[in-house]
């Protein structure tokens, strides 16, 4: 039974920043909020040739992508009056490769929330507050630090970081466009990724900040109640 406990506990503490980071990761993904910050920062209707309600639409059509049962994307845009597919064979078929790693992404949130919850509520129903109390402590601790290394990790030498990323996550080449000719990478330069990596450290340390918030919470009830 103590074997059981301490496996269970450092599960959830584990399961946290797991949690916390498919969020950000998946929540970047969905906002078009985002994107349009990306496309106004670095002047992608300027680079392209897209209106910004061609931009718009280019996005909501990736996004409508990587939820979709569909297994090639295909989404058109009008430039100088004429009607064309935006991305070409080869982007097709990274962005598959994407979509893949976004369903990954989903799997894992849904799991890690689906254990934490249960492991939360199981023992809060039985009692054990200060457990579920330091397990949330430890496990926000545990993503701030990992936050803060991948923030520095970025700032400090994020194309190396970008590169890494890219040689473990794909097992092709198709990630390698050209910025001439490929609209991704007109779309997604590499500025918005640094931008976009940003944006995830930050909003996971938020959450890790809300959840060590209320692990705090928990324990102060409890020593309240022992008194």
């Amino acid at each position: 039974m103590k074997v059981f406990h301490k496996v269970t506990k450092w599960l959830f503490v584990l399961c946290l920043p797991l949690l916390l980071l498919s969020a950000g990761i998946g929540g970047a993904a969905n906002s078009p909020a985002l994107y349009r910050y990306g496309f106004d920062k670095y002047e992608v209707s300027r680079t392209t040739g897209l209106s910004d309600a061609e931009l718009d639409g280019a996005a909501r059509g990736l996004i409508h992508y990587f939820n979709s049962g569909e297994e090639y994307i295909n989404v058109t845009v009008v430039k100088d009056g004429q009607t064309f597919s935006l991305f070409n064979e080869r982007e097709a078929i990274h962005l598959k490769d994407v979509k893949g790693l976004f369903r990954l992404d989903y799997w894992i949130f849904l799991g890690a929330l689906l254990y934490s919850l249960v492991y939360a509520i199981f023992f809060l129903w039985l009692g054990g507050k200060r457990r579920v109390a330091r397990g949330l402590i430890w496990g926000s601790g545990l993503t701030l630090g990992l936050m803060l290394l991948l923030g520095l990790s970025t700032m400090l030498n994020f194309d190396q970081l970008f590169l890494q990323f890219h040689l473990l996550s794909f097992a092709n080449e198709f990630w390698q466009l050209d910025p001439s000719r490929d609209y991704l990478i007109m779309l997604f330069p590499g500025g918005f990724w640094y931008d976009a990596t940003i944006f995830i450290a930050l909003a996971t340390a938020v959450g890790a900040v809300i959840l060590g918030g209320i692990g705090v919470y928990l324990s102060k009830i409890k020593v309240f109640f022992n008194v």
